[in-house]
């Protein structure tokens, strides 16, 4: 089972014009508080309000949204089916689906992003009041909006590195005692991608934080583990790290690990957020780099702001291999073009190589 969606690079919107979205929501009070929340940004205009996703379908060639956020519970066609349609129609549109924070809404969202969604946004339960709902939209939607678009007063990026070269200096990678691998925004199309390709006799445990509520992350990792040849676990507190084991960071806590007798296991806390996050790549990136060492291989994949750089470079200084997802095939090229603009990338990987990349540095 593939996850993987075509990804559309992160690119200025027409003409360095406004963000253009098109709001789909059977609720009129959510209809009428993303549109005001989005309308207090300057570089988003909300072109239309849609009740369904067939009215949505009809108004897109007149419209021509950059974005369509789309509940996914509507009557008649609902979000999924509005989202098939659309990624038949318009392969490139961005999508951002609207969800809630329960088991059927988490299993939903999965199913959003393996017909094609960019990203999803959970709703908020029981916000209180107008101002609080307000500020929860504002602080969720529009950043993810925002990730696939370069503003136009960005600094423009370097040149593109090519696949293979090593910015990071041609540094000889010591054996691989365990992978660590971090991922946001695009995350479960792209371990869908990777994860079925690493065989089950990998000499090397696996250690995954995405950025995703708890709920989320159980699911991740039951999905990962019914299409994958390694064993798929969400982490608990003194889980073994092992070879053949893959273990996906649990929602709302930081995975570090900690020896016990000859062996390493995973250790859980919910210690601060670090870059917004919890679990935090950084925080996973720091403990292996403590623990392992230059026996450490970390992958860097798709998603939104630099979560992970600064566990890289402390891996770096530790004399550890680092892979980061490379630009075309990202869905955002936020985490992984962070460490590879600060030259702490070994090698720059497209999406399609990277499994065989780790496998060959792993079993090498």
């Amino acid at each position: 089972m593939s996850l993987l969606a075509t990804p559309v690079r992160g690119t200025q919107a027409a003409g360095g014009a406004r963000i253009r979205v098109l709001i789909v929501d059977d609720s009129l009070v959510i209809r009428h508080l993303l549109k005001v929340a989005l309308e207090e940004a300057p570089d988003i205009e909300v072109v239309g309000s849609e009740a369904s996703g067939l009215t949505a379908l009809e108004r897109i060639p007149e419209l021509k949204p950059d974005v369509i956020t789309l509940d996914i519970e509507m009557p008649g066609i609902d979000g999924l089916e509005t989202l098939r349609r659309i990624r038949k129609q318009y392969p490139r549109m961005r999508t951002i689906m609207f969800s809630t924070l329960t088991t059927r809404g988490a299993s939903a969202t999965f199913e959003a992003l393996s017909l094609g969604a960019d990203d999803y946004v959970a709703k908020a339960a029981n916000a209180g009041s107008l101002d609080k709902s307000l500020e929860s939209l504002r602080g969720e939607l529009i950043p993810r909006i925002r990730q696939f678009f370069r503003s136009s007063t960005a600094p423009a990026a370097p040149p593109r590195m090519v696949a293979g070269i090593a910015p990071a200096g041609g540094r000889r990678a010591s054996a691989v005692k365990v992978i660590g691998i971090g991922v946001s925004t695009g995350g479960p199309q792209a371990l869908g991608e990777l994860m079925p390709r690493l065989p089950a006799n990998l000499p090397a445990g696996v250690l995954i934080v995405q950025h995703m509520p708890p709920m989320f992350t159980r699911l991740l990792a039951e999905r990962l583990n019914a299409c994958c040849p390694l064993e798929v676990m969400e982490a608990e507190e003194g889980l073994e790290i092992k070879p053949g084991r893959a273990i996906v960071a649990r929602g709302d806590y930081h995975l570090r690990v900690r020896r016990s007798g000859e062996s390493y296991v995973a250790a859980l806390d919910q210690g601060p957020q670090e870059n917004s996050c919890r679990p935090a790549a950084d925080v996973l990136f720091r403990s292996l780099a403590q623990s392992y060492g230059a026996g450490v291989l970390s992958v860097v994949l798709t998603g939104m702001g630099q979560d992970g750089l600064g566990g890289v470079r402390d891996l770096h200084a530790a004399g550890a291999f680092c892979l980061a997802q490379d630009e075309a095939s990202s869905v955002v090229w936020g985490m992984p073009g962070a460490v590879a603009q600060a030259g702490l990338a070994d090698r720059v990987v497209p999406l399609a190589q990277m499994a065989p990349e780790i496998v060959r540095r792993a079993m090498g």
